[in-house]
């Protein structure tokens, strides 16, 4: 019966130590968890800087050194100032409200020349009336032509003082050559109209 009673108390031992042994190591697994976790917090934190880091730079280097396609797109001030020069030639083709007003103008003061006048020809009268304001219309138009074939060249030569990374369009350089062409012929037309080479006044 002792001998019994040494073996339950040896077994009642035995197991409480497993018992705390077991805890033990528990506790010990849970701290090195613990430790692995803090360990490892910092290395991600550090990899999501190190993510930022790169971002910023990655964004730093396209804005100093922009895409080939985005060199590539025209500004749209060349168009818009190629369709001006377009505008221009036609007005200077088809006369404008400011050519028709200045020749009004100058045959008002013609006719209020002629009725101070009392011994004036009939060729003095059609240059006062007529020929002076048909002039001053010549005038305006060639200035809106010669405005107008200024800026197409100036929209064709634009590329050679810009980035030369950069493409001008077709259709800019079209309209900017359509501009150069009306405007030139209006300039022509123009000089002479002014110079009475082309529909003169008649003779007396």
């Amino acid at each position: 019966m002792g001998t019994k009673t040494v073996d339950e108390t040896g077994a009642d031992t035995g197991a409480e130590a497993r018992n705390d042994d077991e805890s033990v190591k528990g506790t010990d697994v849970t701290k090195e968890d613990a430790a692995r976790e803090e360990t490892a917090t910092p290395a991600g934190d550090s990899v999501e800087t190190d993510g930022a880091d790169a971002s910023d730079e990655a964004a730093e280097f396209d804005e100093e050194f922009p895409p080939a396609t985005a060199k590539a797109t025209p500004g749209v001030g060349q168009g818009a100032a190629g369709i001006v020069s377009v505008v221009l030639g036609l007005v200077s083709l088809t006369g404008g409200w400011v050519g028709t007003v200045a020749s009004a103008r100058e045959e008002i003061t013609g006719q209020l020349e002629m009725q101070a006048a009392t011994n004036a020809t009939v060729a003095t009268q059609l240059q006062a009336v007529y020929g002076d304001a048909w002039q001053a219309s010549a005038l305006w138009g060639g200035i809106f032509a010669l405005v107008g074939l200024i800026v197409g060249v100036a929209v064709l030569v634009r590329p050679a003082f810009g980035d030369p990374d950069q493409v001008q369009a077709p259709w800019i350089k079209s309209v900017a050559w359509a501009g150069v062409s009306v405007g030139f012929i209006g300039l022509v037309l123009a000089a002479l109209k002014y110079s009475d080479l082309l529909l003169a006044l008649p003779k007396t």
